[in-house]
């Protein structure tokens, strides 16, 4: 029966997972139209551009090969099975075993590797430039998830999402000044994973500013609409992450039964839309930083988990 509970989780979870992730990217920019005075795009426009964009055979350039063919379903693939990996609505999926952090990690290099490989294989100026910048950006960035990852692995005495949560749940732990430091990094990682201010800006094309755009100019048809639906996957994993972790209450078990399964799923959402209003509020009350001064932000959210990982040392006596 547990078993049971646990394959009909991971479905709904992909289902639920699949279906909201352009939604909530349209709430996002639907918000912070509103927070600036602007009326906004429908929710449902992101879905409407990606179902658009399927119906149309992309265009290669003429110098590319088969990793642009390749690429937006290898990241597109990543990052679903690592969105999968993260609790939402219910603990104990039939994943859950292996939903350890260092994996969620390792698929989100993937997918970055994956899109600067098509940056590149244009051969067009900006597209390298933009894969340059991702890739620079993710050498303060990985190290950063990585600390944090240990903060959370020597708390909890596990590096799997599902017992950090029972651990953060249980309020054993208290109020730590260590977990304030890494949940600041971890927000820091997933503005500059995400794309969003202060680090890019995901509405603008303006050619010298451009990371994430930069890579995806030459992508047309139905690989620009993998690449949109990888994105709002993106962002929809990073907030059910932090959800998972520093909001872990109102998740219900797998083998619940689907009264709570629907209690469950009614807390996630309030925690979702939480998460994409502040989002929007955030973005709409500052500017987006200089490309040069993006490492500095992101050597500050390093210094921030390399901080909470001495914390911890030496409140465990673990030094």
């Amino acid at each position: 029966m547990v078993v049971f509970g646990g394959l009909i989780t991971q479905l709904l979870h992909l289902a639920l997972i699949l279906a909201g992730a352009p939604l909530l990217t349209g709430v996002v920019r639907w918000l912070k139209a509103r927070l600036m005075g602007r009326r906004g795009a429908h929710p449902l426009q992101p879905w409407r551009d990606i179902l658009k964009l399927l119906r149309k055979r992309p265009i290669l350039a003429d110098g590319a090969s088969i990793v642009s063919r390749a690429a937006p379903y290898l990241a597109f693939g990543a990052t679903l099975l690592a969105a999968a990996l993260i609790p939402s609505f219910a603990q104990g999926m039939l994943l859950a075993g292996i939903a350890d952090l260092l994996l969620i990690a390792g698929l989100l290099a993937l997918a970055r590797v994956a899109l600067a490989l098509n940056g590149h294989d244009a051969g067009t100026p900006f597209g390298g430039m933009g894969a340059a910048r991702e890739m620079t950006f993710a050498v303060f960035a990985e190290p950063a998830l990585l600390v944090c990852v240990m903060v959370f692995a020597v708390l909890a005495g596990s590096s799997n999402l599902d017992t950090i949560g029972a651990v953060f749940r249980e309020g054993a732990l208290g109020l730590r000044v260590s977990l304030l430091f890494a949940a600041l990094a971890l927000v820091a990682v997933a503005l500059a994973e995400n794309a969003r201010v202060p680090v890019d800006n995901p509405a603008t094309h303006l050619e010298l500013t451009m990371v994430h755009e930069a890579m995806l100019l030459e992508a047309s048809g139905r690989h620009l609409a993998v690449w949109e639906m990888q994105a709002a996957l993106k962002l929809t994993l990073w907030f059910a992450l932090l959800a998972a972790i520093f909001l872990p209450f109102g998740t219900a078990s797998a083998g619940s039964g689907p009264l709570l399964w629907s209690l469950g799923l009614l807390f996630w959402l309030v925690k979702m839309g939480l998460l994409a209003l502040m989002l929007a509020m955030f973005e709409s009350a500052i500017a987006k930083m200089r490309v040069f001064r993006v490492p500095d932000f992101l050597g500050g959210a390093l210094l921030l988990a390399l901080l909470a990982a001495a914390l911890i040392f030496v409140s465990t006596g673990l030094a």
